[in-house]
């Protein structure tokens, strides 16, 4: 059984509205989640002897214990339906920032169920590993299913949605890692409008998304880190049509 290579991408938030707030805490928004092909990490599975997932760790440094990576937990998760799954080492290479809102580590979840499926001839389909996904973070069954997909709710349910960039995607990571929770605390949902429909907002001209298409979630992040509230003008500066943060941040993208 030969080795396996992926390269799990990463994706951008097009929009990201609030709606609301659950009783629960959780918070309810729409978004639609872009894949990003030309920003990759680099992920290796290989069949192991022993009963057990390792992992090997280079490229950009991550906080946290290796036992917690979202990999590992992929294939426990993974094993929890499938007993008698083999043990397997895998080697990550990251080459997307941490706390960018870029999606790396649910994408590297994402692609570590794919590969296990595929290398150990388990025969699930998509549904089935984006139910176990899903348990391990919001966005992974987005990289499972690998296409635009509109999420709402908690961000768990999907729509998938034909559409193309009317123009030039380019990423920019800052050197910051943004807290997703600390965001969502700092966030006050009574500022927004819960009647806004996303795809009403995409189908207008790229032009007038810079001033219709918004992502909520910037207000808080600024608040947080002031030191990202001139990205955009930047951005804009430089020729972007339209640019917004990704996400929670602290990535920036603009299409050109």
């Amino acid at each position: 059984m030969s080795d396996l290579y992926l390269r799990p991408h990463a994706k951008v938030n097009l929009g990201l509205l609030i709606k609301g707030k659950r009783s629960d805490g959780y918070h309810l928004l729409e978004t639609l989640f872009y894949p990003v092909y030309d920003l990759q990490d680099e992920l290796w599975l290989r069949p192991s002897s022993q009963a057990e997932c390792t992992l090997e760790l280079d490229g950009n440094p991550l906080d946290g214990d290796v036992s917690d990576n979202l990999c590992v937990k992929a294939w426990r998760a993974l094993r929890a339906r499938v007993p008698d799954l083999p043990g397997v080492h895998l080697r990550l290479t990251k080459h997307i920032p941490a706390g960018a809102g870029l999606g790396g580590g649910s994408s590297d979840a994402a692609f570590t169920l794919r590969g296990l499926n595929t290398l150990f001839d388990l025969g699930l389909d998509t549904a089935t590993l984006a139910e176990i996904g899903a348990r391990l973070g919001a966005d992974v069954p987005f990289f499972l299913h690998d296409r635009p997909l509109i999420a709402r709710g908690i961000g768990t349910e999907f729509e998938a949605i034909d559409f193309t960039l009317p123009g030039e995607l380019r990423v920019f990571p800052q050197d910051l890692h943004s807290s997703t929770i600390a965001a969502y605390k700092a966030l006050d949902y009574r500022r927004y409008d819960p009647a806004r429909e996303l795809k009403s907002l995409l189908a207008q001209p790229l032009e007038a998304w810079r001033h219709h298409l918004p992502n909520d979630l910037e207000d808080p992040v600024f608040e947080l880190y002031p030191q990202l509230q001139g990205v955009k003008e930047q951005l804009y500066a430089q020729g972007a049509k339209y640019a917004a943060m990704s996400g929670s941040g602290s990535a920036f993208f603009g299409i050109f």
